[in-house]
């Protein structure tokens, strides 16, 4: 029997959460591909805190902050989605219908940004989860966190899926005066078709490319993060990725492998048997050379990478491709020479 499919979203049901033994399990026979999408629900996200910190050599930054837990998105592939189960809550369909809001994260950001013990650097939004996913249109949690940063100048670097970054160019080109943000824009593939399954409530890929020509023509640097990449299914788009962003204005690229930890394994599987069938064994096994034998990786150094011989065929294609397209490496040096703590006189200006 095929998965059961959920129009809109990226995942197709709720898997079991891990730490919990106890799960609702959906009638198949009730599920309806052409009815009505689940509802999004958002809920209040009680944290008193907001930067959160990583020892991971991985990742090109140590700070970041999230002002959504999950996210509407739906991204078949998103390696947050296990974050959920902390909560409990599914990796599945949870993870894109029940999206934890911070409230309260302008003011938690100000009151850590101005506790003495902030050592000025990058932040980054977001490590995990989209900042621009489809409700910032409406709560603009991200925009007010950026009006935050820009009244201490504390560097940024931004990653998103959304052409609503654009939304922001005033605030990212405030701190791009000072050498003090970045944005990157996540491109998985250029097929519009294949982005609308894998990648359900994103930006389509054009409208991405757009956002970089906007942010570019804005003077904020950026950059495209050819993420992830997918054995098998997109690897060979890396080079027209790369070359459509440059054409763009991208200065800099990145790329990252598809990673699958706990659930979103067998997420990926049923998505693979649903929408790219014969491509199945192919991506699968692709991975697991990649993997050592695994769907999944975890060791620091090798996660994001891979390793044998298809990871260095992998990295090739990538130098390459920026090499053709005149782009630099993902070197980015945000400055944080203008980093000031207002005094209660200058933050009134601003709020």
């Amino acid at each position: 029997m095929d998965p059961p499919r959920v129009r809109g979203r990226g995942a197709a049901e709720n898997l079991p959460n891990r730490f919990e033994t106890l799960s609702y399990v959906h009638d198949p026979e009730g599920t309806d591909p052409d009815g009505p999408a689940p509802n999004t629900q958002f809920l209040k996200d009680p944290s008193r805190s907001l930067i959160a910190y990583n020892e991971s050599p991985d990742v090109g930054f140590e700070a970041s902050i999230n002002p959504y837990r999950g996210c509407e998105h739906g991204c078949i592939y998103c390696y947050a989605r296990p974050t959920h189960e902390y909560l409990g809550l599914s990796a599945g369909l949870d993870f894109e219908t029940k999206i934890l809001v911070k409230e309260d994260a302008p003011e938690l950001l100000r009151r850590e940004l101005s506790s003495p013990r902030w050592q000025p650097q990058p932040l980054a939004i977001s490590g995990v989860t989209d900042p621009y996913q489809p409700v910032e249109r409406r709560l603009r949690l991200t925009r007010q966190c950026l009006e935050v940063l820009v009244e201490f100048r504390n560097p940024v670097v931004i990653i998103t899926k959304n052409h609503l970054v654009t939304r922001d160019v005033d605030l990212l080109g405030d701190l791009a005066r000072h050498d003090a943000a970045a944005v990157y824009l996540s491109v998985t593939t250029l097929d519009a078709s294949l982005a609308r399954t894998m990648e359900p409530r994103t930006s389509q890929p054009a409208r991405r490319l757009a956002a970089i020509e906007s942010l570019a023509r804005a003077s904020v640097p950026t950059g495209v993060m050819v993420a992830p990449v997918i054995p098998g299914l997109t690897d060979h788009e890396m080079p027209a990725i790369i070359a459509a962003a440059a054409k763009a204005g991208a200065r800099f690229a990145g790329y990252i492998l598809l990673r699958l930890p706990h659930a979103v394994a067998p997420l990926f599987e049923a998505w693979l048997t649903q929408h790219r069938r014969a491509r199945k064994n192919k991506v699968l096994n692709r991975i697991r050379a990649m993997r050592g034998g695994r769907l999944n990786d975890p060791r620091f150094g090798s996660r994001m990478k891979g390793e044998g011989i298809f990871a260095k065929q992998i990295a090739g294609l990538f130098s390459l491709a920026c090499r053709k397209a005149g782009m630099g490496p993902r070197n980015l040096h945000l400055s944080t020479a203008a980093f000031r703590r207002p005094t209660p006189a200058q933050s009134s200006l601003f709020e």
